[in-house]
């Protein structure tokens, strides 16, 4: 077991390292065709860089005291770059459009704060939400993930809000240096009613209610499969093939038990072993055992003081497979049950397989806690925000939608198979358990980014207009080159991970990505928009007994009377 988990280790070190190399060009790439300057598109790349090293500093630290999980180094990297440099993009092209305007230096670097900056902190605070959740859950796995990413989502922030207005400051209009010839040039959203994204809103709305059913209908559709998602842990048969440990276990199942490189172990504890009653009751489960196709090679010992005694056995298949779980289920819900009822014996069922079927349960039972939490605090946040009591449901149904889509689309490739050699993607016979609750709280947090976003720009422009329609317009043109380059990168960093060896990066991977995509494209350019159509004034609705509430305003004070140079 030990030279099959440093074969993991090393597997996913390398991954990483393969999954940097495609996704960060790929990303810098993206950023020069957003900003169309070389200068612009390298700045968020090096606080999302600053974000990285420092999360890994941190969890360096943390390392010392508590055992962390081998993939928490590979998602600090990808969680880093992703929200370090979606956070940048925002701000920098906030403070780009203010100088535009005409705004000096000093109060386009003010005005991005007074929006952009305050946007970042609460999306900020929307990822810490949804991670915090992973916290609740008693396993490794999750705790390390989720310290991992919330460490690197908060220095992102940090990084964003100091470190970024300093650049600014000192760059100045250098931040424009070295342009791209034949790119196109900045310009503002609200001069012309031009252009692809103006098109798309204008289209959407004009027919809403269409929009929003078929949109709807095709991710309902497409999260369906979700209900078919079988829970594992990767076992050595997901390892690349050609692999040692790999050969050396298949030869292992073709010519012996598949199980000898992981017993099954029963523990029996009781005050005499050696009684007439606990050794029938031995007797009876070894027969039991012998007697299960899934089990081979039955041996019982008891210890000197005569009052332990150890059951062993093999599995006859992949350890880590559907069919070794349920064999230990069977173990202690219909076998121990059967032959020690009556006795005084305390039995108990350990081995690798049986602590694999504990976290899944363990899963199983925090997963509606996890979501309750989760979307509790998000609605709390959003409801704050924006002082409407819609604006936090539809965001929660429609993040839900985006996940539960993410969720169908991980069962029909990696599972079903359908598609899988399209992208060199394993076909597994189960999706990491600990992937989907991972997956909910990292794309939750992350689709509140586009949200918070999105609308802190609708809302802006429906203080200063009141008309709902050129809002929504003016908020899905004014943001939608500038979300989309940033689920592109999104993309482009989890993809990196997607393309490694392991299994599990590959869902990992696959999994966020696909949500990043939907929820860019069919959740922010279409359902935003037609939802909002649909509702009209009533998306900013806030019941009476509601208006104690404090009123948080991410667009900041905006007048028009800054200092400017023509």
């Amino acid at each position: 077991q030990g030279s099959i988990g440093r074969t993991f280790t090393e597997t996913s070190e390398r991954d990483l390292r393969r999954g940097e190399g495609i996704g960060v060009p790929i990303a810098l790439l993206i950023l020069v065709a957003v900003f169309g300057a070389a200068v612009a598109a390298g700045i968020p790349l090096v606080v999302a860089l600053v974000a990285v090293v420092t999360a890994l500093g941190v969890a360096f630290l943390v390392g010392q005291g508590f055992q962390l999980s081998f993939f928490v180094v590979n998602m600090i990297t990808v969680v880093g770059l992703a929200v370090g440099i979606d956070y940048s993009l925002f701000i920098v092209q906030r403070y780009r459009e203010e100088r535009l305007r005409g705004f000096t230096i000093e109060a386009a670097i003010s005005r991005a704060g007074a929006t952009a900056n305050r946007a970042v902190l609460f999306s900020g605070g929307a990822v810490v939400i949804g991670l915090l959740g992973l916290l609740l859950v008693p396993s490794n796995v999750y705790q390390s993930l989720g310290l991992g990413a919330i460490s690197v989502a908060v220095v992102a922030v940090l990084a964003a809000l100091t470190l970024l207005p300093a650049l600014l400051s000192v760059l100045g209009d250098r931040i424009d240096a070295l342009r791209i010839p034949f790119l196109p040039r900045l310009r503002l959203h609200e001069r012309t009613s031009a252009g692809a994204w103006n098109f798309i809103v204008r289209l959407v709305m004009r027919q809403p209610l269409i929009s929003l059913s078929v949109s709807a209908s095709l991710l309902i559709a497409a999260a369906v499969p979700a209900f078919t998602l079988q829970s594992g842990i990767s076992g050595v048969s997901t390892l690349p093939a050609g692999n040692e440990q790999r050969r050396a276990f298949e030869i292992l199942q073709e010519d012996f038990s598949a199980g000898l490189v992981s017993p099954v172990e029963v523990v029996v504890d009781a005050p005499e072993v050696s009684s007439p009653a606990v050794m029938a009751a031995i007797s009876t489960l070894t027969g039991l055992i012998e007697d299960d196709a899934m089990f081979d090679s039955v041996s019982a010992t008891t210890n000197e003081a005569g009052d332990l005694a150890l059951v062993s056995t093999l599995l006859t298949t992949d350890p880590r497979s559907p069919e070794a779980y349920d064999a230990i289920r069977r173990l202690r819900s219909d076998y121990i049950p059967a032959a020690f009822g009556g006795t005084e014996a305390n039995v108990l069922v350990t081995g690798l397989t049986a602590e694999e079927v504990d976290l899944i349960d363990v899963i199983t039972l925090y997963t509606p806690i996890v979501f309750s939490v989760v979307l509790g605090l998000s609605f709390i946040l959003l409801l704050l925000v924006f002082r409407s009591i819609v604006v936090p449901v539809k965001a929660i149904i429609m993040n839900l939608l985006s996940v539960g889509a993410a969720y169908g689309l991980l069962v029909i490739v990696f599972q079903h198979g359908i598609g899988n050699e399209l992208f060199g993607f394993q076909q597994t016979r189960t999706i990491e358990a600990w992937l989907p609750l991972f997956l909910f709280a990292i794309m939750f947090g992350l689709s509140m980014d586009y949200h918070v976003f999105l609308l802190s720009r609708i809302r802006e422009r429906y203080g200063l207009t009141g008309s709902n329609r050129e809002s929504v317009a003016f908020g899905v043109r004014s943001t939608g080159s500038i979300i989309t380059g940033a689920a592109l990168i999104m993309v482009a960093v989890f993809m990196g991970m997607a393309l490694g060896d392991l299994a599990p990066l590959q869902q990992a991977g696959f999994g966020l990505g696909v949500a990043v995509i939907i929820d860019a494209t069919i959740i922010r350019s279409v359902i935003v928009p037609a939802s909002m159509a649909v509702l009209g004034r009533f998306n900013w609705y806030l019941p009476r007994w509601l208006e104690w509430l404090p009123e948080i305003r991410i667009e900041g004070d905006l007048r028009s009377d800054g200092e400017t140079v023509k």
